[in-house]
């Protein structure tokens, strides 16, 4: 794994994944697979469908035996205890609720199982009710429920049986837009008051992002970085990350020179770019330089005040190719004189922006040194 951010809070250590592999026939779903998680942190795996972030899940949960490997749950290695006998409890993307029960007896089901007495199960039940604010639709069977009440009884079952670790499968897939943000929110509030620790599987980016206190990027089968969202965003490890999180421009070329702790790089799409030479630089000649398009700016003539001008070091002329409107941001794709193109994204700050500008319009597109991220290709 490249890139790995092992801090996670004050947190004592409470989950190592070892060395865990996954084969199905000839197929590795999961590779080697190594990664530690807190007491009390929020984890998210990210990746596109099919990079085996749902099988690892689901070993964690016991559905799935790894081939190889250790999975250690404080300090103990869980791989071969059944799932109803792990500190775990895992939220199914589709939720699982059972339809001819009620509310509080689809909540009940598990410690029923379990065997607690009946008026702890009375008790746990009002308090999970109470917690996912489910109060008066008790009675209520889940075809009575809307999509965001019943995401909620499947969130107090898992919890019901008070795990040490939580696991969600997707669990805001079937949610709209609207409903799926304020979910979002409250079960961030929701696992911090708790303080259980929650592992989330998605293939949402923004939600991976709100949610989490850091995140675990898969691809094939083997984490590409873990990293809290702002630092793999703005500092990923490698071009599959930065090309999967988030939009991104990505000018390929040869260095040229250093110049001080700068380094200046001849690209093949807009000539010569000076960049922030990173901490601890590759031997590699070619390397990619990642620029996100918020990092930069248009403007008819290039930067105007002096404090702009010292930074910006990176000058390309072009034309506005394409424009689309997102509320909060306009998006420009802009043509170089080279014929490369970019994209740059601005913040709409006035309700009618008047510096706007329009297809066909010539623009300087400019970015500081410091905006660049320097990977190896």
């Amino acid at each position: 794994m490249t890139g790995a951010d092992t801090s996670a809070g004050a947190g004592a250590l409470l989950l190592r994944i070892d060395a865990v592999e996954k084969r199905f026939g000839g197929f590795t779903a999961v590779d080697k697979l190594s990664l530690d998680i807190k007491a009390g942190e929020f984890f998210a795996l990210l990746g596109p469908s099919g990079c085996g972030k749902t099988t690892l899940l689901r070993m964690l949960a016991g559905f799935e035996a790894p081939d190889a490997g250790r999975i250690l749950l404080d300090g103990e290695d869980i791989a071969a205890v059944l799932p109803h006998q792990r500190p775990v409890n895992m939220m199914f993307q589709n939720y699982a609720l059972f339809p001819h029960l009620s509310v509080a007896n689809n909540i009940a089901f598990g410690l029923r199982r379990e065997g607690l007495p009946r008026k702890e199960i009375k008790a746990r039940v009002a308090e999970m009710v109470a917690l996912v604010r489910l109060e008066g639709l008790e009675k209520r069977k889940p075809d009575q429920l809307s999509g965001g009440q019943q995401q909620r009884v499947a969130l107090a079952r898992a919890l019901a049986r008070r795990p040490r670790l939580l696991l969600l499968d997707e669990p805001m897939a079937a949610l709209d837009k609207k409903l799926r943000e304020s979910t979002q929110l409250e079960l961030m509030a929701l696992q911090k008051r708790l303080g259980t620790s929650f592992v989330i599987v998605t293939h949402d980016q923004q939600e991976a992002m709100t949610v989490a206190d850091r995140i675990g990027v898969m691809n094939a089968g083997r984490l590409e970085q873990v990293a809290t969202p702002r630092r793999l965003y703005e500092a990923p490890a490698t071009r599959w990350v930065a090309e999967f999180v988030g939009d991104v421009n990505m000018l390929e070329g040869r260095v040229e020179r250093r110049d001080g702790g700068r380094l200046i790089v001849a690209t093949t799409a807009a000539g010569e770019v000076t960049v922030a030479a990173p901490s601890q630089p590759s031997a590699a000649d070619e390397i990619c330089i990642a620029i996100r398009p918020e990092k930069i700016r248009l403007s008819l003539r290039g930067p105007v005040d002096s404090a702009a001008q010292a930074g910006a070091l990176n000058r390309l002329n072009g034309t506005v190719t394409d424009i689309g409107y997102l509320g909060g941001s306009t998006s420009y794709k802009v043509k170089l004189d080279s014929g490369a193109l970019l994209t740059a994204t601005m913040a709409n700050i006035a309700k009618l922006d008047v510096d706007a500008y329009h297809v066909g319009q010539h623009v300087v597109a400019w970015f500081s040194p410091d905006d660049c991220v320097v990977l190896e290709r």
